[in-house]
């Protein structure tokens, strides 16, 4: 049957507009030749609930697997009461421009309630005994052949060779030999950077003593303290939370060492290299932070007697969701397939051969957790349990087993296959979290009516089902590109061959599918929102605790949602807004004595809202307000009436806060709002750009909305008449955009934000229709800053170029964020975006910039093609949505629209523009218009 025949049977089955998307999509697949070795080459897949990481060995096989609700933290009020008491004094002084007073004041007056800590005096004086004793771990004599070798130093902390989760007390010892013409030389010993705390012993003699991650440890060796020959260097490291270790440089080239006084490292002994050590202590008491982490769950291991393999091929199908592994073996082709169904909430890992009786293997559970514990439940189910350390939380998983033919058994705790056909895996995970201030589940129920749903559906049920629920999400959208493809390339080769050549349009394409696809994977309703790493962490200690940062991160990762045809997956988002509106009323009365909400730059699961972190940056009121926008931009997409009725006292709300929270700039005499700061640049200040430019989009939406629902008339009018009177942006001396309310912004500044040209995007007010010359400040504020930054921050750029139409630059930034990871910015070889570390939110970006540069609905009109470089032609996009709730398919070849068809899914007025041409008609809900690539209608 020809393709022509079969693609009329499945229309008349209604699977019509299915087969197209498999069709047009069918290479979307990211595949390498050999298993992944660390984590960033393994394969993400996920269903919003639970997030697994596949690294595809043969001999072992590694599944790292989180469950969307395990944080550190418990519930707790994250405010300080009263702290809007001081309030006055710090507006007072940042208005004198006593910059370091009012952060001082602030840091100590003003920022959010630390957990509670444990006895931190009684443990280091319990530990100290050890240290005091003159026959220890810092004497030269001591031996230590027991203990266990680990190389120093470690940047990025001892977490990253194996100790993951350590913390407390921990001894380090090495060994140089003396030169003889160093003989009664005073000696320089350098190890830089320790977190946190040493005690450095030269032969039993206590040489330096420091506190703090960014303290450079320096110390002087005394003559006196050495002898001929080996000569013993001892560290006691205690570590209380997060990365521990002896740092060094980051700059690895750069190496710890003793040199002479007046000489080098270069000149003396290195001290890079295999130091003893032993834990002495790892149970210090809880520390007190400010908000909480996402945790790992645990790990499968599956292990297999297949050391020799040939035809290895490891891969993600994203027109699927589905991660294979496959090699052959002595003669018989072995495949596993992974995937996280969502309808049932299960991990299903799938085992076969090409011949019979060959699936043998035994699968395993482990835990970076310190508290947890392994056990049977039956001949084919065993069970990981949990308990995140200081935290309220703990967590059940289980792996049960069906196969067919053979034999299966548990045997220490582990599920043992023999000679079976094929066998299935099935993953579930549960926690005791309720909601933000409940933590009274229990997982073991949950789990068992999980199990008891999924048990007795066989695999291709579960397949089924699972393709079922992707598909009808991931086949929304599709988009290809003509010219070169490097698809017959492994993902990682194909990378590093985009970086040099950018010659494979087809890359792009990929890269925007997996946005969505990781979004669909991390982001379903009644689940979490994506966090810091969506949903995927193997760390106890992840960086920035793989939260919520919300001066631009959290954001970032929703801007697609809308724009390629995810609009349901917002509601996580939505759902943590709600939460905030209430936390953050409290915060509210606490910091402001006002009315409303108010978030500050960072949350967790627990929904803090108050300042945290530093006064220099953390103190950023707009957080509320720019998660609000998110609000008023899914109804601009959908126009959703029973959304913005259910949204609107969340928006209002926002909106009171605000009103009342701007004072008068007593020289400019316009509203601004003050403390805050550009995010994390230039400390705490009065009257940021970014502050203005969210507040007044606020304020724009909110009179917009207000009157679509026909209600608080005279509250619309004073939030109109508010608008005007806040701090309009300026151009500064150099033609650019000003960061803040002085004309202070350097040149050569390549700050990671650009905080300051929010209103460029996501926002709208600084446009081509309204704003040129205000644009052009813009261009000219991110050609000082340059194209170089973090990965997410190469996103926002991309983004910014895009609405600036400038087609070649985008493209330029898109090559610079798909370039293989480096000390800057980049891709993984699992195409996970680079801060580095791991940040999801630079692949999110990304893919919305793709989608920028093919359509822009921010003005009046819906934009089609406005920053299309030469690289991109030749191509054709379906499902891309536009404000005004519409939909649109289309397609260019040269550089120009051939066809476009718009689907009018709310009604109302619809104004298109491609190029100079423009068009503006009236649409019916549900009706579908066509036109050439004049804009005439078909």
């Amino acid at each position: 049957m020809n393709k022509t025949a079969l693609k009329a049977i499945l229309i008349c089955l209604g699977l019509g507009s299915t087969f197209v998307s498999q069709a047009q999509q069918s290479k979307n697949v990211l595949w390498y030749k050999q298993p992944a070795k660390e984590w960033t080459e393994a394969l993400p897949i996920g269903n919003g609930k639970i997030g697994a990481m596949i690294f595809g060995g043969v001999a072992q096989d590694r599944i790292q697997f989180n469950e969307e609700t395990l944080w550190t933290g418990s519930p707790r009020n994250y405010n300080k009461p009263d702290a809007y008491k001081y309030l006055p004094q710090i507006r007072t002084l940042l208005q004198q421009g006593k910059q370091r007073e009012a952060e001082a004041l602030a840091m100590q007056e003003f920022m959010g309630l630390k957990s509670e800590a444990g006895d931190k005096e009684a443990w280091l004086k319990e530990i100290e005994k050890t240290r005091l004793n003159p026959k220890g771990p810092a004497a030269a004599s001591f031996n230590d052949k027991a203990w266990k070798g680990f190389y120093v130093p470690t940047y990025e902390g001892w977490e990253t060779l194996g100790l993951e989760g350590l913390d407390g007390a921990l001894w380090f010892r090495t060994q140089f030999t003396l030169p003889a013409n160093w003989k009664g030389q005073d000696l320089i010993l350098d190890l830089n950077k320790i977190r946190q705390v040493d005690y450095t012993y030269i032969n039993g003699h206590l040489v330096g003593h420091s506190e703090g991650d960014d303290v450079k440890r320096n110390y002087t060796i005394p003559a006196k303290y050495l002898k001929p020959g080996k000569n013993m260097v001892a560290v006691q490291v205690i570590n209380f939370i997060d990365k521990g270790g002896i740092s060094g440089y980051k700059d690895t080239t750069q190496h710890i060492g003793v040199f002479p006084k007046g000489k080098s490292v270069k000149e003396g002994i290195s001290l890079n290299g295999n130091w003893k050590y032993w834990v002495q202590d790892d149970n210090p008491p809880a520390p007190a932070v400010y908000q909480a982490s996402y945790q790992p769950f645990g790990d499968i291991y599956l292990n297999f007697k297949h050391q020799e393999y040939t035809n290895y091929k490891r891969e993600l199908d994203l027109n699927s969701a589905l991660a294979k592994t496959s090699y052959s073996h002595k003669g018989t082709n072995y495949t596993r397939t992974y995937f996280v169904n969502a309808p049932q909430n299960t991990l299903v890992i799938h085992l076969e051969a090409n011949q019979p009786k060959n699936v043998t293997f035994t699968a395993s559970f482990d835990s970076p957790h310190s508290q947890k514990s392994i056990r049977k439940i039956d001949d084919r189910t065993i069970a990981l349990d949990v308990k995140v350390k200081y935290g309220a939380l703990f967590g059940e998983s289980i792996l049960h087993l069906k196969n067919k033919n053979g034999k299966i058994s548990v045997k220490n705790n582990q599920l043992v296959v023999e000679g079976a056909d094929e066998a299935t895996l099935m993953l579930f995970a549960a926690t005791n979290f309720v909601n933000f201030h409940d933590v009274s589940g229990k997982p073991s129920v949950k789990n068992q009516q999980t199990l008891a749903s999924a048990k007795n559906l066989d695999y291709q049920t579960l397949k089924q089902n699972h393709l079922q629920d992707y598909t009808s999400l991931y086949n929304r959208f599709s988009l290809s590109f003509g010219g070169n493809s490097r698809e017959d390339l492994p993902t990682d080769e194909r990378i590093r061959e985009f970086s040099k050549t950018a010659n494979d349009p087809a890359l792009l394409a990929l890269y925007a599918q997996y946005g969505r696809y990781l979004l669909i994977s991390s982001s379903r309703a009644n689940t979490q929102p994506a966090n810091l790493q969506g949903i995927w962490n193997h760390l106890l200690a992840p960086s920035w605790g793989s939260k919520y940062t919300t001066n631009i991160n959290v954001e970032m990762n929703y801007w697609l949602s809308e724009m390629l045809n995810l609009s349901d997956l917002h509601q996580p988002l939505f759902g943590m807004i709600e939460d905030l509106s209430k936390s953050g009323a409290e915060t509210a009365k606490n910091y402001y004595n006002l009315p409303g909400w108010v978030l500050h730059h960072n949350t967790d699961i627990w929904r803090g809202a108050a300042p945290i972190n530093n006064s220099n940056h953390g103190i950023w009121p707009t957080g509320g307000a720019w998660l609000t926008t998110h609000l008023l931009e899914h109804y601009a997409f959908t126009k959703d009436q029973a959304f913005l009725k259910k949204y609107y006292p969340i928006i209002k709300n926002s909106v009171l806060f605000y009103k009342d929270f701007l004072v008068v700039d007593p020289i400019s005499g316009c509203l601004i709002s003050t403390p805050s700061n550009s995010p994390e640049h230039g400390g705490l200040v009065a009257g940021p750009t970014m502050d203005h430019q969210i507040i007044r989009a606020l304020f724009d939406g909110f009179v917009n909305v207000s009157a679509a629902l026909g209600l608080d008339e005279d509250l619309r009018k004073e939030i109109q008449t508010k608008k005007q009177q806040i701090l309009p942006n300026k151009i500064g001396k150099y033609g650019q955009l000003q960061e803040w309310m002085v004309d202070v912004d350097d040149r050569n500044d390549k700050h990671r934000h650009v905080s300051h040209l929010w209103a460029l995007h996501p926002g709208n007010e600084i446009n081509w229709e309204t704003t040129p010359d205000l644009l052009e400040a813009t261009k000219q504020t991110l050609k000082f800053r340059g194209d170089d930054g973090t990965g997410w921050s190469l996103a926002w750029k991309i983004n910014f170029w895009a609405r600036l139409r400038d087609g070649e630059h985008t493209y330029k930034m898109m090559q610079m964020l798909l370039a293989p990871a480096g000390k800057s910015g980049g891709s993984y070889p699992n195409l996970f975006d680079a801060h580095p570390p791991f940040q999801i939110d630079g692949n999110f970006g990304g893919a919305a910039g793709i989608a920028e540069m093919l359509v822009q609905s921010h003005t009046s009109f819906i934009e089609i093609l406005p920053a299309l470089p030469r690289a991109l032609q030749t191509g054709e996009v379906k499902g891309l949505k536009a404000r005004g709730g519409f939909e649109l398919d289309f397609s260019w070849s040269k550089g120009k629209l051939q066809k476009l068809t718009v689907k009018s899914l709310a009604g109302g007025n619809c104004r298109l523009k491609v190029g100079t041409l423009e068009k503006d008609f009236k649409t019916e809900k549900g009706k579908v218009y066509t036109f050439d690539g004049g804009l005439q209608k078909l």
